[in-house]
């Protein structure tokens, strides 16, 4: 097939947990793929970026002109955007998000070539005792299905795979707490999908003249309540049975306070989870399998590769990837004037006895399991402090412990520069009365390196600049020993420092 005459597939939301993994398997059945998202960076670093086929494009579902302009020429468009997304900060009512979304994206297909629009949305019975997110979930189909173009519904329950939200959620709960006081939805049946199984009904729709202007429901060969997939999670994973308590006074609001506290899921994402839990989700028809066959993994299986995959660090995505990076426009102060007014900083240097490669991989693996080489109980306790705040807390963890990418999430910080053996730049998502940021750069100096790490940041009002002055003393303390910890822990050897930075002032002031 010629370049020229290669069909061309739009993915919103393909910087996502499904989207993610959807566009490497278009581009190897033959597709030239048009990735959308608002923050087309996330999508530069990601193995597949330099296939031939790949094409990134920024997309705000909510701007009607970008979306309209990422349509032109496709044959079809994959609609896996979702406003609920893993930021506390700035959600607001995704169902009126999602709706507004969803309009453009139908007066869009309304102007353009499209053959097909492919939707994955939830499982659900429409009702009044259905959930907030499902309803939204099912109103977005209803939009889509009301425009000109064939609409493709795809109706999904629990998706399980590592990364998944659900799966994190579930992984956490299990491994964290032997003991199990839970609400009445522990009892609530599901028909969970394994995420495999989720990208083979996706990829089969595709211009698959059968499910043009089609609904179906998708799930795996299970229907299980929640407590019997806990038990299975245990099993798999070889923990003791765990003893599961169910209360019926604890409601979907506490519950998801509960998952908040318990788990990395922020409470933005946590609320309308808990509140879909007490919504029966089981296929009522399964006509799809007929029509796109595959071999369906049970839960048991899928929990195993989902184990096995964490396990070898091949977690290709992660439902932290859907996190907008919002980047501060105060970051690109370094000496130079900033007229929002002043940059604090700390910084330190150390020179070491080693190039620039021998001494990144210490940097690239900072936080999760590795932790942060120096306090760690300190950084812990920061953590228990920010869930406790209703912030994203110390997450614990990462996609992978040796790789990151652009919009990675390290325990309470989101990457948002990285450039190998030179630059690594994290912005803080944990409470704070002000923006901050973490960074290291590396020199070379011959066979040796400079290192240097800097913590600034932008306070907002007298709290801010009273939080800041406060911890200065502790943060020099912090900062100085992570900074010795990472090269002691490598086994270079230190020539000098560390020390304060040669190049930097402890404000950027206007």
């Amino acid at each position: 097939m010629s370049q020229n005459s290669k069909k061309t597939v739009l993915v919103l939301g393909a910087s996502g947990y499904v989207g993610g993994r959807l566009v490497p398997m278009l581009l190897e059945q033959g597709y030239r793929v048009r990735a959308g998202a608002r923050k087309p960076d996330k999508l530069t670093c990601r193995h597949y970026a330099v296939h031939p086929d790949f094409e990134p494009v920024a997309v705000d579902v909510l701007d009607q002109k970008s979306l309209s302009s990422a349509c032109k020429d496709c044959i079809a468009v994959y609609y896996l955007v979702h406003s609920m997304g893993p930021s506390p900060k700035g959600q607001g009512d995704f169902a009126s998000k999602d709706r507004i979304a969803a309009r453009n994206m139908v007066k869009a297909a309304s102007q353009s070539s499209l053959r097909q629009i492919i939707y994955l949305g939830g499982l659900g019975d429409q009702g009044k005792d259905l959930s907030h997110h499902l309803k939204s979930r099912l109103e977005v189909g209803e939009i889509l299905q009301s425009g000109p173009v064939p609409v493709t519904f795809l109706k999904a329950a629990m998706i399980l795979g590592a990364g998944s939200a659900s799966f994190e959620v579930m992984r956490y709960l299990v491994e964290r707490l032997p003991v199990m006081i839970t609400p009445k939805w522990v009892h609530t049946k599901s028909q969970p999908i394994a995420i495999t199984n989720v990208l083979g009904y996706l990829s089969g729709c595709l211009d698959h003249p059968d499910t043009f202007g089609q609904t179906f429901e998708i799930g795996g060969p299970d229907v299980l309540s929640y407590s019997e997939l806990f038990n299975i999670y245990c099993e798999e994973a070889g923990l003791p049975p765990r003893l599961i308590v169910p209360v019926p006074v604890l409601s979907p609001k506490l519950s998801s306070y509960w998952i908040h506290l318990v788990t990395p899921v922020p409470s933005s994402i946590a609320v309308p989870l808990a509140e879909g839990l007490r919504n029966t989700v089981v296929c009522h028809e399964n006509r799809i399998q007929k029509i796109i066959p595959q071999t369906l993994l049970s839960c048991r299986e899928a929990i195993s590769r989902a184990l096995a995959n964490v396990e070898k660090e091949e977690v290709d995505t992660c439902w932290t990837d859907a996190g907008e990076v919002n980047i501060p426009e105060w970051v690109a102060c370094s000496d130079s004037k900033y007229s929002g007014g002043t940059i604090y900083e700390i910084s330190f240097q150390v020179k070491l006895a080693a190039p620039p490669e021998k001494v990144w991989p210490g940097i690239e693996s900072i936080g999760g399991k590795k932790g942060w080489y120096f306090a760690d109980f300190l950084w812990r306790i920061r953590g228990m402090a920010d869930k406790v705040l209703g912030g994203s807390g110390y997450r614990a963890g990462r996609r992978v412990q040796n790789e990151l990418r652009y919009g990675d999430t390290v325990d309470f910080w989101r990457v948002i520069k990285v450039k190998k053996f030179e630059q690594l730049r994290l912005l803080a998502e944990m409470k704070v009365p002000g923006q901050a940021i973490l960074e290291f750069e590396l020199f070379p100096d011959g066979q040796n390196c400079l290192l240097v790490q800097r913590a600034r940041f932008y306070p907002k009002g007298l709290l801010g600049l009273a939080y800041w002055n406060s911890l200065t003393p502790a943060h020099n303390w912090l900062f100085k020993g992570m900074l010795e910890k990472i090269a002691l822990s490598s086994g270079i050897k230190i020539i000098s420092g560390p020390e304060p930075a040669q190049d930097s002032s402890t404000t950027c002031r206007l």
